[in-house]
């Protein structure tokens, strides 16, 4: 039997900076919650920067969904990548750019991997 995707780390930032000569990531501007003057708000760019592990060989697919009702979120990145092997860590640099939040709220994250869920969380906008 096959193992799922591994989630070892999820950050919410303004961008992340690979260094050409070592390939180490540096993650800027970390943050939890968004806060707003008034609503509608747009959020002009964010990364969500995650690390897997246990990937199987070969090509995927990723998905990431959000919403302020947990049972429908609207999806907002479906991307494929690529693993080697189950033993490497996958670094993945997922951008959002306008992102439009109606109201305040605590807005459901879904990030799933071959249609699996590996991540279910919040992201607080206030």
């Amino acid at each position: 039997m096959q193992s799922k995707a591994s989630l070892l780390a999820w950050i919410t930032c303004d961008g992340v900076h690979i260094d050409p000569s070592s390939g180490k990531h540096t993650i800027l501007g970390v943050f939890s919650n968004i806060k707003a003057r008034a609503f509608p708000v747009m959020h002009p760019y964010m990364v969500w920067f995650l690390t897997l592990t246990d990937v199987q060989p070969g090509k995927h697919h990723i998905r990431m969904s959000m919403g302020l009702d947990a049972m429908n979120p609207t999806q907002l990145l479906n991307r494929e990548f690529e693993s080697q092997s189950p033993l490497h860590r996958i670094n993945l640099i997922n951008e959002l750019r306008n992102l439009r939040f109606e109201q305040a709220g605590e807005y459901s994250i879904l990030i799933e991997v071959d249609d699996e869920p590996i991540l279910a969380t919040s992201l607080t906008v206030n």
